[in-house]
């Protein structure tokens, strides 16, 4: 199944895809989608619907494709060549941040630049939705804790995040630097999460070209990883890195995002993203 929520910021009703890719609408049947919608019982039971008797969701706005997401888990330089564009060593283990859930907005809402930003910067990513509850699980059994991936864009002001002191945290934490969606796509849906080809293009530029095969830690080791640290509940979600071509590690110059600038993205099977690059305005955060 691909879910999806549609509507105005605060407003979204919950959706599917049917066969043609025509939205149908779920809030007949449920209030929203929410962690507990992605538990094993909750997906069984969305399944047993028949699409085409739902009502057609309209146009509209995309929002997440899931609401209350508890933790927003992050992993970087999970590429080798994307750590040697950061002149970084492959990390020997995962190397885990945090991104606040306030920086989670909808698939093409648009992305503002932080006051005194110089270096904002893009990451397309894979991200893996959990489905059921995951506290020091084994690789072998990480995968079955997994609801469902998503396309997530891992925007990230590069000054804050490495030369302002601290934690990554302080660069990848801004409002709307996390764009996540358009769907939700339920890991039966996904044969090989190792295998998703995943691409990024700023002012039609293809500047990312990449595949989660040359992950460093895979979605099954990431999890069971992550799982000895925190535990995990359905509707978390973990961005597991991003491969070469960030701005960052353009040649010769870096290139980094200004206002005016669009970004297009995607990860095949699971959807594209289209955000417009905007200054600091409070106003299209809070809309």
């Amino acid at each position: 199944m691909k879910l999806l929520r549609i509507g105005p910021k605060g407003h979204e009703r919950p959706a599917l895809l049917d066969a043609d890719g025509r939205a149908r609408d779920l809030s007949g049947t449920l209030p929203d989608i929410t962690g507990q919608t992605l538990t094993p019982d909750g997906l069984a039971a969305l399944r047993r619907i028949d699409p085409s008797t739902l009502p057609l969701a309209g146009a509209g706005r995309i929002g997440l494709p899931w609401s209350g997401c508890g933790k927003f888990i992050c992993v970087g330089l999970n590429y080798a060549d994307h750590a040697a564009e950061s002149k970084m060593p492959i990390p020997d283990e995962p190397v885990l941040f945090t991104k606040h859930t306030c920086t989670m907005i909808g698939c093409n809402d648009p992305v503002v630049i932080p006051q005194g930003s110089v270096k904002t910067d893009w990451e397309v990513e894979l991200g893996v939705v959990i489905g059921s509850t995951a506290r020091y699980v084994s690789e072998a059994d990480a995968l079955a804790h997994v609801a469902g991936y998503c396309v997530v864009n891992d925007v990230s002001e590069r000054e804050y995040q490495l030369e302002r002191g601290g934690t990554w945290d302080k660069g990848k934490g801004c409002d709307t630097f996390g764009p996540v969606g358009p769907w939700l796509v339920t890991a039966d849906e996904v044969r090989d999460p190792q295998g998703l080809s995943m691409w990024l293009e700023v002012n039609g530029h293809r500047y990312q070209n990449g595949s989660t095969k040359t992950m460093v830690f895979g979605v099954a080791a990431l999890v069971s990883y992550i799982s000895r640290f925190t535990t995990l509940y359905p509707g978390d979600l973990i961005s597991t890195g991003t491969p070469p071509g960030v701005g960052m590690g353009v040649k010769p110059s870096p290139v980094y995002l200004q206002p005016g600038d669009s970004m297009r993205l995607g990860i095949v099977g699971l959807g594209e993203q289209r955000q417009s690059v905007h200054a600091w305005n409070p106003q299209l955060i809070d809309h």
